[in-house]
């Protein structure tokens, strides 16, 4: 039964040291109060294994005796002399306990959105977006001469990519009155709010070849479109592209990203 005991604590130790390979082998830049957790984690399922170590022979030393006294006390009948506990029975306990510590201090950690939104964009450092049916509900140049609506699935996503990121949003309208209805829109979902977005990058313009222009000439790492067209056109000049299409083209360029949404590519909802 010792042998068995020792036997699970070595394989517990050879899992604990894939674990801790596996903490460290990614990216200390991406590390987080998560990933500072699990580090502390790491340090109390150490302590547990130590204890571990040393708890067989304290176990067996206390057994001894136990023994001894039970033998040197009289009228303790023989009957009761033989019921002695199983040796290695503690030692399975303590290996359970630790075994559970350890599980769960090592449980995998799901990253914050933050660091999907940066993993994602390939720690892009610009990036350029369409508003209509991307940012906004509706889908169309005409549909914004009565109304703007900014999707509420896609702020979170929207804030973080502000937050390490020089973001640009653009489209095409048919009046003034359009783009004014656009940026009322946007403040009152809090989006310059935040510090990372002023009004001043919201671009607009009066063809769909203008936001085409708009994108070359900021040479962003990624652009977010739903107009297939722009996406070919932008295909050879621009780093990585997510298209914004309920599926992916036959065709699509290798740096062609496809997404039912901008929300669904980073794995929000």
């Amino acid at each position: 039964m010792a042998e068995s005991s020792k036997e699970e604590l070595l394989e517990l130790i050879k899992r604990l040291t894939l674990k801790i390979s596996d903490l460290f082998s990614s990216s200390l830049n991406n590390l987080d109060t998560h990933s500072i957790g699990a580090v502390a984690g790491l340090a109390v399922a150490i302590f547990f294994t130590w204890r571990l170590l040393r708890s067989p022979s304290v176990s067996q030393r206390r057994q001894q005796k136990r023994q001894v006294s039970s033998s040197s006390t009289p009228g303790v009948s023989a009957h009761s002399n033989a019921v002695v506990v199983p040796s290695g029975v503690c030692s399975t306990s303590e290996d359970s306990r630790a075994q559970n510590v350890v599980d769960e201090f090592f449980q995998p950690v799901k990253p914050s959105l933050g660091q999907i939104v940066r993993q994602r964009l390939s720690e892009g450092r610009k990036v350029t977006c369409r508003l209509l049916g991307v940012i906004l509900e509706e889908t169309s140049p005409e549909e914004l001469q009565k109304q703007a609506t900014v999707k509420s699935s896609v702020l979170e996503v929207l804030l973080e990519i502000t937050k390490f990121c020089d973001l640009y949003l653009m489209e095409r309208v048919l009046d003034d009155e359009s783009e004014k209805r656009v940026l009322a829109a946007l403040e009152d979902a809090g989006i310059f709010t935040s510090g990372g977005l002023v009004k001043d990058k919201v671009l607009f313009c009066s063809t769909e070849n203008g936001r085409s222009s708009f994108v070359r000439q900021l040479e962003p790492d990624w652009h977010v479109d739903s107009n297939p067209e722009i996406i070919s056109q932008l295909a050879r000049f621009i780093k990585y592209q997510l298209h914004v299409a309920p599926f992916r083209p036959e065709r699509a360029a290798a740096n062609v990203f496809c997404a039912p949404s901008l929300e669904h590519f980073f794995g929000s909802i």
